[in-house]
């Protein structure tokens, strides 16, 4: 091979995003290396009970993707493994690992667990804190991948003192190896992703708080683990001390965030003030009697999508108390309750008792992945990040070492992912001559002609930890489902999604000869095509199967009445059984993918996105509906970082213009879309002439827009301008601006409203930044700045503080009483309530800057072109917030920029090149198959009445003279485009559609079975 041609991605750090990172980059045509210093993958997301802002179960998020990841054939899992060097240069690097022994044969192990229940040593379990014990031989967490156990070296009796033994003696498989030694090996990749992932921050580092001194002082890691049905209270909240349940929760914001002492960061952790308010509510959920809830802080930053919402629901809904104020200590009370004394926000000394404590401890990077980073000449700032830039937000200082996840800065999961695809697409720019040299072809399984034969159902009902067992009596329902028809075998498993147990029903299958498949366990949204790989892998047709959700339905509805859940369990698994006897083997079409990519908007993203695409050889058109390429950056004066956004929007405007790989149309309007995944037509107007253009994948970049407000005095007086309009003065150096003796920047206009309730995030970090530059420009100009929370998040922390420093004066408003901007004679003149001293102020500015929202277009007709869908704000929601956050429901169909929700630069284009990446696997294939759950026409019966096509939002059924040759005029439905809802079944005057998996036989089965 020459230099640049070693099809193979390593990725270090097996988290969420390194998962990601090493799925997109394997279904992109590499193989993976996948690098994890623990025995297990998964990272900390195992750990946490529920996910924001849809609380979601984080481990029924997290399961699918460790067993996508764990049978991948193109991903190699190397754990317990360490990068000791990198040598080489981009596209032929060499590394160096040291995997460290397991002591226990994976080949061998069974998972049985008798190893660890004869095990006598027990130690902390770092994986529940402080709040449980585990044996010295372990897995990490029930559904670890791999599911196979390993020796801690450092408290086994046998390695530490040379006696016990006791798991070699009791392993029925063999597999314990004491004599296991560290391994030496060196691999040969073409670009590595950095996902090293974060640590959560260690109180006890410095104890101001009493951590260490009480138990009823947790971290927010540690309640989560209270919380979760899996940890050690079995999902009971109780306060660790005497296990009674509280009535008062406190939660403490910004530990070891935000605070330049000693053992603190000075940057923001980004995630703390939503895990707390997630938290909050669950602890409400929990309780029996009605919790007191209260949350101290110094900021709520709620600055991501839909998070705003959240916190608002939490306040309005829930009732949870959020207290402004600054906490002076905390002291052990009478009543072994803990009292906190503070200082409200109007300074007066406050003292109150909780139950429990919890500090909402931050996010900082290991050790392990800043010292291997530093030692291989990557660029990392004062706190152990990685250096990036705003325009190549996970590339580091060495070319082909991509970043991805938290070891770039504080976020969260949604952030995490996006910036994982971005790695694996960015890796793929420098490899694409090597695509599929290195990867493996999975042999399918033949699968087994069952038709015919009498129906043999195979039940398996999940416990799902304690999420349903807690509530369900699992026993009772399996055994109930055996004297079901039909039923040949029923079990109950553990975890149902984990891969050990999806191994065994696969071996299940095959030994009982069954030829059905019911799974009685959580929603069929994450977890379905899980199931369906899985009855793949063993033979049987995927679509012979049903996934019953007793947990959403049954477990988490009921919890009160377990009773009755359980009888409701029982009924959901026989109605189940009922349909499940109907099936029969469905067929999903094949298509074959055209091999180039529509991008629809010229900003930023939509830059960024096609030269993606061009970069790793797919032609690309590019439509932009104004004349000129840039969209809003072109207003924009500088990054957060300090970036000439002008001079760097430039350069990629020249690069995408001399690339030959992509055609660019500007004042481009979209008149037409035809077609589906792999098979896009568009029929574009420019100028001149109307064009089709016909392509296999779709990026939405189509922007958003700063709103124009109709307050404080903007369009009415040229002193007032907003944020955009002072860049553009910035950009083309006004004299004017140094010559103002008093600026004032008014934050949240038309953000965080009733009409508007979410936040425009890149408002507070604008205003900073360009208060700053007004301080350069003139030192001795007077800068204020109004607001109500100040989000600079994360790294941009350091940014506020700086502005501090520099005499900008911060102001905290009051929301509820407004703003009032008027002109005396020829003064503007600002009045408002500051909330520190309860009174009115006035300022008198010469230059009002007004942070207005981000706004997204009033009507947008490209969602109902695309049947992309919209959120309540208006921006393009993703497939799943966590698991697809660039991915639309519709195939084919991706979403970046401010099309997706409000965000600065570097994420848009972090962003762009993730959705380029998440259409690139689709490219890639160049063949993919429809469902085999869509609608059918049966011609003879179809009157050729029109309601299907006019009900269908996927616009999949259609009138076609050619339907058949004896039945002409007849509706006829596309595969590709039937997203399988069943409107125009319901809708069909005729009954003439059938909705295969769904037919009306099946479902009346399911009825008279209830």
């Amino acid at each position: 091979m020459s230099r640049k041609e070693i099809g193979a991605v390593m990725v270090v750090g097996g988290g969420i995003a390194g998962m990601q990172a090493a799925l997109d980059a394997a279904d992109s045509g590499y193989y993976v290396y996948l690098v994890e210093r623990s025995s297990s993958i998964g990272g900390l997301m195992p750990q946490f009970d529920k996910t924001f802002p849809t609380n979601d179960c984080a481990m029924c998020i997290v399961s699918p993707k460790l067993v996508e990841v764990g049978r991948h054939i193109n991903i190699e899992l190397l754990t317990l493994s360490e990068v000791q060097n990198i040598s080489g240069d981009e596209g032929n690097f060499e590394v160096s690992l040291k995997q460290y022994p397991r002591y226990v044969d994976m080949n061998k192990c069974i998972a049985c667990g008798l190893c660890a229940e004869k095990c006598p040593k027990k130690v902390i379990n770092e994986y529940d804190g402080s709040l449980s014990k585990r044996k010295a031989i372990y897995v990490k967490y029930a559904q670890a991948v791999p599911l196979k156990y390993a020796i801690d070296p450092d408290n086994c009796l046998f390695l530490t003192k040379g006696k016990c033994r006791a798991c070699e003696k009791f392993c029925p498989a063999d597999a314990i190896n004491f004599d296991d030694q560290p391994k030496d090996m060196t691999l040969n990749v073409g670009a590595i992703i950095l996902s090293g992932g974060c640590k959560t921050y260690d109180p006890k580092l410095h104890d101001v708080y009493g951590y260490s001194k009480s138990s009823d002082i947790i971290t927010s890691l540690e309640f989560e683990r209270i919380l979760s049905a899996s940890g050690p209270y079995g999902g009971h909240m109780v306060r660790p001390s005497d296990k009674k349940e509280p009535k008062k929760i406190a939660w403490l914001q910004c530990i070891g965030s935000r605070d330049v002492h000693i053992g603190a960061k000075g940057y923001c952790s980004s995630v703390c003030c939503t895990y707390a308010i997630k938290e909050a509510m669950l602890a409400k959920e929990h309780s029996k009697e009605p919790l007191d809830a209260a949350i101290f802080y110094m900021d709520i930053r709620t600055h991501g999508k839909d998070f705003e919402r959240y916190y608002n629901r939490a306040r309005n809904e829930y009732g949870v108390r959020f207290v402004k104020s600054r906490i002076t200590n905390i002291v052990p009370a009478d009543s072994g309750d803990q009292l906190i004394r503070y200082l409200d926000e109007s300074g007066n000394r406050v003292e109150e008792k909780f139950d429990i404590i919890v500090l909402s401890v931050g996010l900082e990077v290991t050790k392990t992945i800043s010292s291997l980073a530093n030692t291989n000449n990557i660029r990392l700032d004062a706190y152990g990040f990685v250096k990036t830039n705003s325009f190549e937000p996970v590339s580091t200082s060495r070319p082909g070492i991509f970043v991805c996840g938290s070891f770039e800065a504080p976020k969260d999961i949604p952030s995490s992912v996006i910036e994982a695809s971005a790695s694996a697409g960015s890796a793929g720019n420098c490899l694409t001559e090597s695509r599929w040299t290195l990867t493996r072809q999975k042999e399918l399984v033949k699968e087994t002609d069952t038709r015919g034969e009498p129906p043999r159902i195979g039940v398996f009902v999940c416990c799902c930890g304690t999420n349903i067992a807690g509530v369900i009596d699992v026993p009772a329902v399996v055994e109930y489902a055996k004297n079901l028809k039909s039923v040949a075998y029923a079990e109950q498993n553990m975890f149902s999604c984990s891969q050990g147990t999806q191994d065994n029903m696969s071996i299940i299958i095959k030994e009982k000869r069954l030829n059905r498949v019911v799974v009685a366990a959580c929603t069929p949204k994450t977890h379905e095509p899980l199931f369906q790989e899985t009855l793949t892998n063993a033979g049987l047709n995927k679509y012979v199967f049903d996934l019953t959700n007793i947990r959403n339905q049954c477990s988490w509805v009921h919890k009160s009445t377990p009773e009755a859940a359980t009888e409701k369990a029982k009924a959901l698994v026989r109605m189940a059984v009922a349909k499940v006897e109907l099936m029969e083997p469905l067929r999903e079409a094949e298509l074959q993918v055209n091999q180039a990519a529509l991008v629809i908007g010229g900003g930023i993203a939509g830059i960024t996105a096609a030269k993606t695409f061009s970069n790793q050889g797919y032609h690309t058109f590019l439509i932009e509906k104004s004349d000129r390429l840039g969209g809003q950056s072109l207003h924009i004066h500088q990054t957060w970082q300090g970036e000439d956004v002008q001079q760097n929007l430039s350069r990629m405007t020249a690069g995408i213009r001399a690339d030959k790989n992509i055609d660019i149309f500007t004042n481009a309007e979209i008149i037409r879309t035809d077609g589906f995944v792999g098979n896009f037509k568009t029929t574009i107007r420019t100028e001149d002439k109307t064009e089709e253009l016909i392509h296999g994948v779709t990026i939405i970049a189509s922007g958003a827009l700063e709103l124009k407000p109709d307050q404080y005095l903007y369009g009415k007086d040229e002193r007032v301008l907003t944020s955009l309009e002072l860049d553009r003065k910035l950009i083309g150096n006004d004299p004017d601006i140094s010559q103002k003796k008093t600026a004032l920047f008014i934050q949240c206009v038309g953000s965080r409203i009733p009409e508007r309730p979410y936040c425009s995030k890149v408002c507070c970090t604008h205003s900073i930044k360009n208060a700053l530059e007004l301080k350069k420009l003139n030192p001795d100009m007077d800068v204020y700045i109004l607001y109500r929370d100040m989000r600079s998040y994360g790294l941009r922390e350091d940014l506020y503080r700086e502005a501090r420093e520099k005499g900008i004066i911060f102001i905290r408003y009051h929301a509820d009483q407004g703003i009032d901007v008027s002109l005396d004679e020829q003064d503007l003149k600002v009045r408002f309530t500051d909330t520190v001293i309860r009174r009115k102020m006035e300022i008198n500015p010469d230059l009002l800057v007004l942070a207005t929202a981000i706004t997204p277009p009033a009507k947008n007709p490209l969602a109902q072109q695309y049947k992309a869908t919209l959120n309540n704000d208006g921006f393009f929601m993703e497939a799943h917030i966590k698991l697809r956050p660039v991915d639309c429901a519709t195939d084919g169909v991706f979403i970046c920029g401010l099309a997706h929700a409000p965000k600065p630069i570097d994420e848009s284009i972090a962003q762009a090149v993730a959705a380029a990446t998440r259409a690139i696997t689709l490219l890639a294939r160049k063949t993919i198959y429809t469902s085999g759950t869509i609608a059918e026409v049966i011609p003879a019966a179809c009157s050729s009445c029109g309601v299907c096509v006019s009900i269908c939002p996927y616009s999949a059924p259609s009138f076609i003279e050619e339907t058949a040759r004896f039945f002409p005029g007849k509706a006829n439905i596309n595969p590709a485009l039937c997203k399988g809802c069943g409107l125009c079944v319901a809708s069909c005057r005729s009954g003439a559609i059938r909705l295969k998996g769904f037919d009306n036989d099946q479902i009346f089965a399911q009825i008279y079975a209830l």
